[in-house]
């Protein structure tokens, strides 16, 4: 039984590596935290393996209806997944740290050095890239998460009613949670819809 239990304590996580791994997402991004989705795929999934795919696209989909950024909130996700209430902590104390830090530097030197045409087209070369990563993130995920008819008629009416109502986000994510559970009802129980 001693050699069972062996084994299992040397995969546990360590709290410096979940603070480490997230502090490093948290510094290497720009842009708020739709970009950071990207390098929590490659940390997470393929690096650490802290999670699968379904796991992340599951805390993703969690993180968007819970208040905050995806981001942290994902972070304090997979942290509470490895090491429970302290490694949550850690890992949205890791995530939030260099942005912290990064923030506080930058407010105190933008407003000297905005005007200047060098750091207005870096902003503007900044937020291109930007959109090229979450670009990349929404192929990923409709790629992973829109399956089948049903998933893509849900995905369709979203993006028609994002498009041409005024109506707030998280109802989105609730209608489509919901329609989600009432469309998988109907075809677990063999009805018409397939």
């Amino acid at each position: 039984m001693a050699d069972e239990k062996a084994p299992e304590q040397q995969k546990k996580t360590r709290l410096i590596d979940l603070f480490l791994v997230f502090a490093k997402i948290g510094v290497m991004t720009i842009g708020g935290g739709l970009t950071m989705l990207p390098l929590l795929q490659r940390e997470i999934v393929e690096r650490t393996k802290w999670a699968t795919e379904d796991e992340l696209l599951d805390y993703y989909a969690i993180s968007q209806c819970t208040p905050g950024i995806i981001a942290v909130n994902t972070a304090t996700f997979v942290g509470s997944k490895q090491r429970k209430t302290l490694g949550g902590i850690f890992a949205t104390l890791g995530m939030v740290f260099p942005c912290i830090v990064i923030i506080t530097v930058i407010a105190a030197l933008l407003a000297e050095f905005a005007h200047y045409p060098v750091v207005q087209n870096a902003f503007r070369g900044i937020r291109a890239g930007v959109c090229a990563l979450m670009l990349n993130t929404v192929i990923k995920l409709f790629k992973k998460s829109v399956k089948g008819v049903l998933t893509g008629a849900i995905w369709l009416v979203v993006c028609l009613g994002m498009l041409f109502l005024n109506i707030s986000p998280i109802l989105y994510v609730v209608a489509a949670a919901l329609l989600g559970i009432v469309l998988h009802a109907e075809t677990r129980e063999g009805g018409p819809l397939k």
